[in-house]
């Protein structure tokens, strides 16, 4: 090989951008998934067993950290004097912190994958909060966004904000009215990003809206109002094998749009409340919600190609474009996770269910994983395990496959709501005072 040949491919090298294992960009990853096939990934921790570090977060959040290359990115917002803390479970009496009127401020931060050092902080916003949230969320719960060039954060009732990854500088920001919603529980919706474009849905009780911004400007593209009422569910972008997909969990309705806004196909059924992230695989569009005061909490696989409505009639468990549904077998506020070729579900109660994620067929019915825990978190999955993290800060792991089985338990010890990341052979795990970077063995 000439000099020249071996010094073009020590370029190539040195300039290929990083494997996707070192990178998490948004609410549940690739493909809102949750899923990683990277190797190596830690099975067992506690607060001093494959912990490479661990980093004092101020304030209050549960939004989930998201990684490009070397940075991990989290948000929070910071109360001039005490707060109520957040409470988990399931019902206890008054759900909803009222507004407070002390000054809050809006931070972001960027830590060193690698030590947990923070290189940057960016305040986005001063004041006292809009309105009130619910005793479960948080006024940072919103996940941002990135393409490693800039980091694209939203607070619900505030605004959004794009911000350079190399030092946290403003590039621009677009305000969101403040707007009532249900109970003054809050928001909770992450932005996704798509070629070039920022989606957010929000959905309130005044008028609810899927917006369209650009991301390199934040010039508004376009905005389509949206017949609903308050939901809590991230818009998933569907691309299949005929077009891409806007798709959005809706307690009125399902409804997918085209990438100009337009209204592609609607569904009706789902449960009074809906916070699932949608996801795809296998060629179908897996959705569903289950709020747990409701007897009806569906699941639908959907095939692409769908237009008008296409809901089920009567009786029916599919048609043209459902491929199949369950009507009892949603999650109220986990995500389901499909894993090798089993569609899991992660109840809010602490009990697991699998099913084939081909056909809607059970695999295995309802199984406790615990006595008394409550999970607000997604699972993840990687190694053949399920991981379901409760509200007490314990993960539970799950062997996957057909037979149900825990075969561990991962103390952290603390209430956590947030859904981790998986990046850099490592667990980046959000308490509700820390952000832990979990591996099989600690960094030097």
């Amino acid at each position: 090989m000439s000099r020249y040949m071996l010094a073009l491919l020590l370029v190539v090298v040195w300039c290929a951008p990083a494997g996707a294992q070192d990178r998490w960009p948004q609410f549940r990853g690739p493909g809102a998934r949750g899923v990683s096939e990277a190797p190596g990934l830690p099975t067992s921790w506690s607060t001093t067993e494959n912990v490479a570090w661990a980093a004092d977060l101020p304030g209050l959040g549960w939004s989930s950290p998201v990684v490009w290359d070397d940075t991990v990115y989290v948000t929070t917002v910071v109360s001039a004097e005490p707060v109520e803390e957040p409470l988990g479970g399931l019902y206890r009496g008054r759900e909803t912190w009222s507004p407070s009127t002390a000054e809050h401020r809006w931070l972001v931060y960027a830590l060193d994958v690698d030590t947990g050092v923070v290189r940057w902080e960016r305040e986005v916003h001063r004041g006292a909060p809009a309105g009130g949230y619910h005793m479960k969320n948080t006024l940072a719960t919103e996940t941002p966004v990135t393409d490693g060039d800039a980091l694209f954060v939203y607070f619900g009732n505030l605004g959004v904000f794009c911000l350079d990854t190399t030092d946290g500088r403003l590039r621009w920001s677009h305000d969101v009215e403040p707007a009532a919603t249900r109970l003054e529980w809050g928001t909770a919706a992450s932005p996704v990003l798509h070629d070039g474009r920022l989606y957010i849905v929000n959905d309130n009780d005044g008028q609810s809206y899927l917006l369209a911004l650009s991301a390199e400007t934040g010039n508004e593209i376009w905005r389509i109002p949206r017949d609903e009422g308050t939901n809590w569910a991230t818009p998933f972008i569907w691309e299949n094998e005929l077009r891409t997909e806007i798709v959005t969990n809706g307690t009125d309705r399902v409804r997918s749009y085209d990438l100009d806004g337009n209204l592609l196909w609607e569904l009706t059924g789902m449960s009074s409340i809906t916070v699932a992230t949608p996801f795809a695989e296998f060629g179908l569009l897996y959705i569903g919600s289950g709020y747990l005061g409701d007897q009806n909490r569906p699941v639908f696989a959907v095939r692409p190609g769908a237009s008008g409505d296409i809901s089920l009639r009567g009786s029916e468990t599919d048609n043209e474009f459902i491929a199949w549904s369950l009507p009892q077998a949603a999650p109220y506020n986990p995500s389901q996770i499909l894993y090798g070729d089993v569609l899991y579900t992660l109840l809010d109660r602490g009990f697991f269910t699998a099913h084939d994620a081909r056909t809607g067929d059970e695999i295995y019915s309802r199984q406790r994983i615990t006595v008394g825990a409550a999970f607000t978190a997604s699972p993840w999955a990687y190694d053949d395990r399920i991981f379901a993290l409760s509200e007490d800060g314990d993960t539970y792991v799950i062997s996957a496959g057909e037979t149900y089985e825990v075969v561990g338990r991962n103390p952290l010890g603390e209430f956590t709501m947030a859904t981790p990341a998986i990046a850099h052979g490592s667990l980046f795990i959000r308490t509700r005072s820390k952000l832990y970077r979990i591996g099989e063995a600690a960094a030097p």
